[in-house]
């Protein structure tokens, strides 16, 4: 039960850090090949097996922190996927 409670955490700490990526594409594929790779992990029983792809998950985390903190100091004017609509016709 630790276990999942684990994993669980893990997976959430890693979509809230790549949350924080400044860049569109990034955080997009980030977030795509967390949910993916946990996806495909789901069905794995083998404790060490588990053990060994948490140690993946926290430096994937660790990865990601250091991309947020780089990406914050160079960061770039938003894409227009990226900007809320308006309803002022004017406002552009």
């Amino acid at each position: 039960m630790a276990t999942r409670r684990l994993v669980l955490s893990m997976y959430r700490e890693l979509l809230r850090e790549a949350e924080k990526l400044p860049t569109y594409n990034f955080r997009m594929y980030a977030l795509r090949k967390i949910k993916d790779s946990y996806r495909a992990n789901s069905k794995i029983s083998d404790f060490d097996k588990i053990k060994e792809l948490v140690g993946v998950a926290k430096y994937n985390l660790a990865l990601i922190n250091r991309q947020v903190i780089i990406g914050h100091l160079y960061s770039a004017e938003k894409l227009v996927i990226e900007k809320k609509p308006t309803l002022d016709p004017l406002e552009d």
